[in-house]
């Protein structure tokens, strides 16, 4: 296993700052989804006091971003503006290479794939990485549905297998709560977790009190 401390993302799915100050000294960055918190959400990141990604996910990719693509990275640059660490657009993002060479060297680009319907076989996925790669990924994001225990295997065989790429690989669903738990033990970049029950972005998040808890009982 690696040998890092795991590092929790706690994705913000609303304008509650009360429960972001409950939560910042159990995370290590937080998700600002745009999409889902909507027109406050420059508000919430004015506040953060650690870093955070930028996303406004369509709704092909789990979200619920309802407006054009112009709009939506148009939001995206606004972020970077507004002091994102880390932008995340979406490897079928039309012009996905543009856009990420327009942003490399103002801010990190997490280059992402959802699969909200299954995961598929290992060979896909390792292809998935590597165009995210040729497109300039600094962070390579690749999410998939857990149907079965042997999805969270080939999730995480993914990160073994890039070990010099910044890699996320999990798999959303209950049958897939053990390779969020995992995935940055065996050196995923980072894994997702909620700011408290009933506030999760994706199925299968677990809150970031309890991922901790559970970190600092295998004593990470």
């Amino acid at each position: 296993m690696a040998g890092n401390p795991p590092r929790i993302c706690a994705a913000v799915v609303n304008s509650d700052l009360d429960a972001l100050n409950d939560i910042e000294q159990l995370v290590d960055l937080f998700e600002v989804r745009i999409d889902l918190i909507g027109k406050g959400w420059r508000k919430v990141a004015a506040r953060l006091k650690k870093p955070w990604i930028a996303c406004n996910r369509p709704a092909e990719e789990g979200g619920v971003w309802e407006g054009d693509e112009n709009a939506r990275l148009k939001e995206l640059r606004r972020a970077v503006e507004l002091g994102a660490d880390i932008i995340d657009i979406e490897l079928a993002a039309p012009d996905v290479e543009k856009i990420v060479n327009e942003l490399k060297g103002r801010v990190e680009c997490l280059v992402s794939y959802h699969n909200l319907k299954e995961t598929p076989p290992l060979d896909k996925l390792r292809q998935i990485v590597i165009n995210q790669l040729a497109v300039g990924a600094g962070i390579c994001k690749v999410v998939t549905t857990a149907r079965s225990f042997a999805d969270n295997l080939a999730v995480l065989q993914l990160i073994t297998e890039f070990t010099e790429t910044n890699i996320i690989s999990f798999a959303m669903g209950a049958p897939g709560q053990l390779s969020r738990v995992l995935s940055p033990l065996v050196g995923g970049y980072l894994t997702y977790a909620s700011v408290g029950e009933g506030k999760e972005s994706a199925k299968g998040q677990m809150t970031a009190r309890n991922l901790r808890d559970i970190y600092r009982m295998l004593n990470r």
